[in-house]
Parts: C-alpha cells; sequence; structure tokens
C-alpha cells in the first residue's frame, strides 16, 4: 500500500468527530478547521497540497495545490504524524450537524468523487484533487458546480455530510433522480447528468428547483438528507421572520416598527 495504514473510531451521533490512531511513524492529512484534538507526540506541519507524494518535486506540489485551489480549498493542508514511540491519537470533527463516512479507497477501486466541501481528513497518501464533469450541462446547472472533488488512492478517507446518510447501490442500467444538493459522493463507475424538471408548474411552483442529479449505475451513492446549504437557508429566512428578541412574538419583527427597537 502507498498511504499508510490507519486505525480509527467514530465518536458520537449527531455532532460526530472521527479519533485517529497512528503507530509511530504514521501520519493523517486533514483539511484546516477539521481539527479537534491530539496527544502529546503528534507533530503538526503545514503542507503545500495534499501531501500525497514526497517524490512529486516542486512543480509536481504546485500542480497538486492549485487544482485544490479551483475547488475552492486551501493550497496548504496540515499533516498530523506521530512522533513517539507508542500509538498516539488525534481527533477531527463535524463542521456541522450530520454524519462521517469512512471509506476505504482500496475496496472502491481506488477514486471517489465527492462534493467539494465534503473531505474531512485521510490518511498520508491519498490524493485530493479536482474532477471535470464531463458533460457541459453538469457544469452550468449542477448544485455542485462544474469541479467536484476526487480522492484517489488506497488508504482510508473520511466524507462528512448533513442529516442522515444514505448508500444505495445502483444496478447496472438502475437510475436515480435526487435533488443536486443531496448528493454527497459516488464511484467513478457511477455516470452523472442534470436533468430539468419536466412540466412548466413543477419546475415553477414545485419548490425543489428547476434541476436534479440523474445518477445511472452500476456503482455506489452516498445521499445526505440535509445539505449545509439547505440548512443555511433555513437560519437565514428564519433570522429575517424572527427579528425581535421574543421568537414567540406573533408580530415578529414588526413590532420593532412601534417599540423603537432598531437592533
Amino acid at each position: 500500500m502507498n498511504a499508510h495504514e490507519i486505525d480509527y473510531r467514530i465518536i458520537g451521533d449527531e455532532m460526530q468527530l472521527v479519533e485517529i490512531e497512528l503507530d509511530p511513524g504514521e501520519s493523517v492529512v486533514a483539511e484546516a478547521g477539521s481539527f479537534m484534538m491530539m496527544e502529546a507526540s503528534i507533530r503538526m506541519e503545514t503542507i503545500f497540497g495534499d501531501g500525497s507524494s514526497d517524490n512529486k518535486g516542486f512543480m509536481g506540489k504546485l500542480l497538486g495545490a492549485g487544482k485544490r485551489l479551483l475547488t475552492g480549498e486551501s493550497l496548504f493542508m496540515t499533516l498530523y504524524t506521530n512522533a513517539g514511540r507508542g500509538k498516539e491519537r488525534v481527533s477531527f470533527a463535524s463542521p456541522y450537524p450530520g454524519k462521517i463516512v469512512p471509506l476505504d479507497l482500496s475496496e472502491l477501486d481506488g477514486k471517489i468523487i465527492c462534493q467539494k466541501d465534503a473531505f474531512l481528513c485521510a490518511a498520508k497518501g491519498v490524493s485530493v484533487g479536482i474532477a471535470f464533469q464531463r458533460k457541459l450541462g453538469t457544469g452550468f446547472f449542477g448544485g455542485e458546480g462544474f469541479i467536484m472533488q476526487k480522492i484517489e488512492g488506497d488508504g482510508l478517507a473520511f466524507v462528512h455530510a448533513g442529516g442522515v446518510i444514505v448508500e444505495k447501490v445502483l444496478q447496472p442500467g438502475e437510475v436515480l433522480r435526487v435533488d443536486t444538493g443531496c448528493l454527497v459522493a459516488l464511484t467513478q463507475s457511477v455516470d452523472y447528468d442534470i436533468e430539468f424538471v419536466k412540466g412548466v408548474k413543477s419546475a415553477l411552483f414545485g419548490g425543489e428547483g428547476l434541476f436534479f442529479a440523474t445518477l445511472r449505475g452500476p456503482g455506489r451513492v452516498w445521499l445526505q438528507s440535509l445539505p449545509f446549504s439547505r440548512m443555511a437557508d433555513r437560519i437565514v429566512s428564519a433570522s429575517r421572520f424572527y427579528g425581535r428578541k421574543e421568537e414567540g412574538s406573533v408580530l415578529g419583527g414588526l413590532g420593532n416598527l412601534f417599540d423603537g427597537d432598531n437592533r
């Protein structure tokens, strides 16, 4: 194996964290902002790119960092290495309510396509890059945009998604239509495209958007019940409605016009 063989356990129910157990010399790479805690002998190092290989040379590392920049991520990642003589642990936390999904890339043909903000952490040696969608319509109208993340290698990787996670195994030719924001990850054998919602009334008044993702098997897909964008929209809508301190007020924000509270 090229990737480090790490052990792990997932802790919690709705706000989960993943605890990675590292043998001496083993490392895990993670996105900035996901770190929670670590034991004394763990050493942190900011690295250029994803740290998938130490033998890429400067241009190879520059290319890897540039790919990450296209997905909207930072040029840098953080490497956590066990510099001690015994087993040490480091933990990474979910950014919002949902589930952490462990993916063994050695059992998934070495590649997973996922939302660009789904990746949490992975064993050193796993590559995190970009995956261009083959069909232009997917890029223009897909909720995840033209570029998605590609996670490659033969080690463990961890992705995070909101709400309940559903894993579906699609048979050859089997089709599944989903909301574009609910798609978390898929294996490379799944064909992914964007389809327009048929019917003018359904498109304009259905409340579900004009497009959905069409997934065609064979392969495996992971779906989330609560995309972060959907949760954020609900929070913004609620904050506009409950403009007063008293959230139960029938008048809501309208009461501020009468009591002079402009905050």
